[in-house]
């Protein structure tokens, strides 16, 4: 099949992307189902996972997402990469499982070294037991009840072990619109979760990351979910999938059921949040933005909020907001025609309705490009 495989333009690959992310077109669908179908949201601020939504489904408004955090339908946690996402309950204990070995390998790099002489096993016990009796501690208060029996130790260090090695969840209102603060702990396991993936696990995670983010390939996997041992559950799967190549003669697998709507398909301007998964989903990013663009939407660990003009990165955006006041400020990174401006300027308003609907005044600016 290797020999045969049909061939994807980036353009190609580019609507796919779109159109699994619900962003060639807004989906009339639930908070949890929209979640589920988008694999997760990056949840490292609290206010990205509404904006996601927003920009992806219609009639979208901010008490939808929070009735689902609050109801313990959607969960927020470590997860992918390592990070803060939001997921719903019934995928949260596969991802978790599969995600438990990254995760390890996280607390051994980042923490090793300060955790050095600490029984790893007995600390997460501790912390259990801990976590049932106080029900919710955040980090810091938790950090500090584990290191009153380990001396010498940096409370913050045991704090941030617990969090990637036992499955917890930050619950409401931590992770809710424009709530901030110090990360809560709670126990996860009402959820289901297991400390240790089945087989079936990874398998499920590679057929939603492709069903989400595909036609993709191995790297692009391990890129977004950060898991080990990619390599062999492809190979395993490969008789099931189907297989393409990209321009550069890449092996990329999807779903042999995934649509691929036509690269002349039209894509509307979007506002996408920082970390938003449909820049970081992939470890060849071209398909939605070069890599001089790239370049300068990822800044370190920093990943900007990004303007789609014609389904790729045209430009940056901040909002702020005062006692009175609301902007939008665009910074085009490569010059834009005047409907493409107007586009822009168009969606830029409809997020400030959603964002600061009561603001005596909206002020949209796009700066042209350097």
């Amino acid at each position: 099949m290797s020999h045969t495989a049909q061939r994807l333009t980036a353009r190609q690959l580019n609507r796919a992307t779109l159109h699994r992310q619900m962003l060639l077109s807004r989906a009339d669908l639930p908070v949890v189902p929209a979640v589920e179908h988008l694999l997760g949201l990056n949840a490292q601020d609290p206010n990205p996972p509404y904006l996601a939504l927003w920009s992806r489904l219609t009639a979208f408004r901010i008490q939808d997402l929070t009735e689902g955090i609050e109801s313990h339908a959607l969960v927020r946690s470590t997860m992918m990469r390592a990070t803060q996402h939001l997921v719903s309950t019934a995928d949260f204990p596969f991802l978790r499982a599969a995600l438990a070995p990254l995760l390890r390998r996280v607390q051994r790099t980042a923490f090793g070294s300060r955790t050095r002489g600490v029984d790893l096993e007995a600390l997460v016990t501790e912390a259990r037991e801990i976590l049932a009796a106080e029900k919710v501690l955040t980090r810091p208060m938790l950090g500090r009840l584990l290191a009153q029996s380990r001396p010498g130790v940096e409370p913050s260090a045991l704090g941030w072990s617990v969090q990637y090695l036992l499955p917890l969840i930050h619950p409401a209102p931590s992770g809710t619109w424009n709530v901030r603060g110090a990360t809560p702990f709670a126990l996860a396991d009402w959820t289901g979760v297991r400390s240790a993936a089945t087989k079936e696990d990874v398998r499920r995670l590679v057929h939603r990351y492709l069903a989400a983010f595909g036609p993709a390939s191995v790297p692009d996997a391990r890129v977004w979910s950060g898991a080990p041992g990619l390599r062999e559950v492809f190979a395993e799967l490969r008789p099931e999938l189907r297989v393409f190549r990209d321009e550069e003669g890449r092996e990329l697998y999807d779903l042999p059921d995934a649509p691929l709507p036509p690269e002349d398909t039209p894509a509307p301007v979007r506002l996408l949040p920082e970390f938003d998964a449909t820049v970081l989903a992939h470890a060849d990013r071209r398909r939605v933005m070069t890599d001089e663009v790239r370049a300068l939407v990822c800044d370190g660990a920093a990943v900007a909020a990004t303007v789609l003009v014609d389904g790729t990165v045209a430009g940056t955006w901040t909002r702020t907001s005062g006692k009175d006041t609301a902007a939008v400020t665009v910074r085009a990174i490569r010059p834009l025609t005047e409907e493409e401006r107007a586009n822009i300027e168009s969606e830029a308003h409809r997020l400030l309705g959603f964002t600061d609907p009561d603001a005596g005044e909206w002020d949209v600016r796009v700066s042209p490009a350097a």
